[in-house]
């Protein structure tokens, strides 16, 4: 019940995995915002798809641009993940001793209280995450336009 390793672990996992992956969540926030009416010169579609905004996203702006805003993406996960996997780990721990005993019942019990705390809790950060990405992408996209 005192093992911190799983807390440690789950966040350098998740905050490893949300450096992997935040250029995708970049090129998905891009495609769902290009096509939004603030202005009239802003409502022209840039990006074909994925691959296409990925590509133009790092051609013309380059592997920072991918990157911009990430910050409060690892703010969340470093909480998020930290408690979501320590409190799976530590909760099954106490329930089953023996990993030979593990049933999924177990495991899914587990997976829902520490899913359930572990949102509650990086709650606020993934609002932050969100916010941010948005504005981030907001104003690469008026920048283009100018």
């Amino acid at each position: 019940m005192n093992d911190w390793r799983p807390f440690v672990y789950g966040g350098l996992a998740s905050i490893t995995a949300e450096c992997g992956t935040f250029p995708i969540d970049t090129t998905k926030t891009r495609l769902q915002i290009q096509g939004q009416k603030i202005e009239s010169r802003h409502a022209e579609l840039k990006y074909r798809g994925m691959i296409h905004a990925f590509v133009r996203i790092f051609r013309e702006e380059g592997t920072k641009a991918l990157y911009s805003g990430i910050e409060p993406a690892l703010l969340r996960q470093a909480t998020y993940g930290t408690i979501k996997i320590g409190i799976y780990h530590t909760l099954k721990r106490m329930i089953v001793h023996d990993p030979k005993d593990e049933t999924l019942a177990t495991n899914v019990v587990c997976g829902v209280i520490a899913g359930i705390v572990s949102s509650s809790i990086a709650n606020p950060t993934d609002v932050l995450k969100v916010s941010t990405k948005g504005e981030v992408s907001m104003k690469c996209i008026k920048q283009e336009n100018k």
